[in-house]
């Protein structure tokens, strides 16, 4: 490998040549990775570093196979430059999305653009193990039929709650409490013995955010506001293009905000969610308030969040002023985040703000009428196009980001995979001990008397 490497320590702080070379071959990589250089001369200017310094860096990496420099671009007065391109189907990334009621499996290449995804039933709240095998299965099944010769360089599973581990170290090394059903269930384990590659879980509200960066309405957002509006009410933050986290993993948690409706107090969940919906119209319906719910609810049909938001877009008015008590509601809460952190942008998301436009018309007027002249003048609110693709889209993209950042790039780059990385390889290990102890446990205790 064309790298010149030294043992010898060069000063306190400083680095060796190979991590010197490490560092810039994973810049260059990231630039042409991520379309902000695709030529040489691009390079150069992107990168400051020297032509002989480019010309190396690109050599070392088309030689460990990570790029490809064939095609020619258009020509500005001379010869036609060569375009390099990052390989992205040198392996693939598996996502999953868990919900209350919902799995979703897909699969991505290496840019992070899905391949398929597939979308079904189950119960959360039921056995980890069954829940996990299947979840295996379908991995089996999508990479047999989309991607049967390329490695899996990464998964990440979207999870309802918030994920407080994960951010200490580049992989994470076990699973962390996310629901009490899978407490104690070794499921990053599980994934890395079973397929050899890291684990990322995070909570859906930020994979969804993540997924409306870089594929919806926030590709060109530097600072956007993600608002999931459902049963819960959470909010995910684009701050500066990167997801913000918190220290806990746990930003966002706005629906535990205190709000006041009339003579009540209560959280914002409570008096804005989707359970306030329904169980608003389902009093209209009882009372005969709406008639269009009295007639849902005598033909025997059911009168919650979905019935109340289809009765408003037919023009009911009771329904038509319960979203817009929650759509108030919750523009209240989000006008006071808009004032603390000046977004470009903000996204509505959830059944109830992507199929009714009466709720994101609410939190507009409210956002706009409270909210700072500054912060206003530009600022854009919109409902989000990707519906459940924005969770797996969003999981694939965590994998990228990760395996990707500088500091975990350097330390696997010249190996040409992230499964070489030393961390990942000692976790791949220690993943494998803790399968095999639990499988002899679980044997044991099958022929105990």
């Amino acid at each position: 490998m064309p790298i010149a490497s030294t043992s010898r320590i060069r000063g306190k702080g400083r680095p060796t040549t190979r991590d010197s070379a490490a560092a810039s071959l994973g810049a260059l990589l990231n630039l042409i990775r991520s379309g902000k250089a695709t030529t040489r001369q691009e390079l150069e200017r992107e990168s400051e570093l020297g032509r002989a310094v480019v010309a190396d860096r690109l050599a070392t990496l088309s030689e460990i196979g990570l790029i490809v420099e064939s095609e020619l671009g258009i020509a500005s007065g001379g010869r036609a430059p060569r375009l390099v391109r990052f390989k992205t189907d040198l392996g693939c990334i598996l996502v999953a999305t868990l919900d209350q009621s919902a799995l979703g499996v897909g699969i991505a290449d290496l840019s992070g653009r899905l391949f398929t995804e597939h979308h079904e039933a189950i119960d959360l709240g039921a056995d980890a193990a069954s829940t996990s095998q299947r979840i295996l299965a379908l991995f089996d099944w999508l990479i047999a039929k989309h991607a049967p010769d390329r490695p899996v360089w990464g998964m990440a599973v979207s999870v309802p709650g918030p994920v407080s581990e994960g951010d200490e170290m580049p992989f994470m090394e076990k699973t962390p409490s996310f629901l009490p059903a899978w407490e104690g269930f070794p499921f990053v384990e599980t994934l890395v013995d079973r397929f050899g590659a890291p684990v990322w879980l995070r909570s859906s509200i930020e994979t969804m955010t993540m997924g409306e960066r870089f594929a919806g309405a926030g590709q060109t957002a530097r600072n956007m506001l993600f608002i999931k509006v459902g049963k819960r009410i959470g909010a995910g933050l684009i701050f500066d293009g990167r997801l913000y986290r918190g220290a806990q993993g746990a930003s966002g948690l706005i629906g535990q905000m205190p709000v006041q409706a009339g003579d009540r107090t209560s959280t914002l969940d409570a008096l804005a969610g989707s359970d306030m919906i329904a169980r608003e119209g389902l009093a209209a319906a009882q009372s005969g308030k709406s008639p269009l719910l009295a007639d849902t609810l005598r033909r025997g049909g059911d009168v919650g969040a979905i019935e109340v938001s289809q009765a408003a877009q037919s023009g009911d008015p009771t329904s038509m002023e319960i979203l817009g008590i929650s759509g108030r509601m919750i523009g209240h809460s989000v006008a006071m985040l808009a004032n603390m952190l000046n977004p470009d942008l903000i996204i509505l998301s959830g059944t109830m703000a992507q199929t009714n436009d009466l709720l994101l018309a609410a939190v507009r007027e409210t956002v706009y009428g409270e909210s700072h002249p500054l912060v206003t003048r530009d600022l854009i609110i919109a409902k989000s196009q990707m519906g459940s693709s924005a969770g797996l889209v969003g999981a694939a993209m965590v994998v990228v980001e990760s395996l990707f950042e500088p500091g975990c790039l350097k330390d696997w780059i010249v190996h040409g995979t992230p499964l070489a990385h030393p961390v990942f390889l000692a976790l791949r290990t220690s993943c494998a001990t803790k399968r095999a102890g639990l499988a002899a446990e679980q044997d044991h205790q099958a022929i105990a008397p």
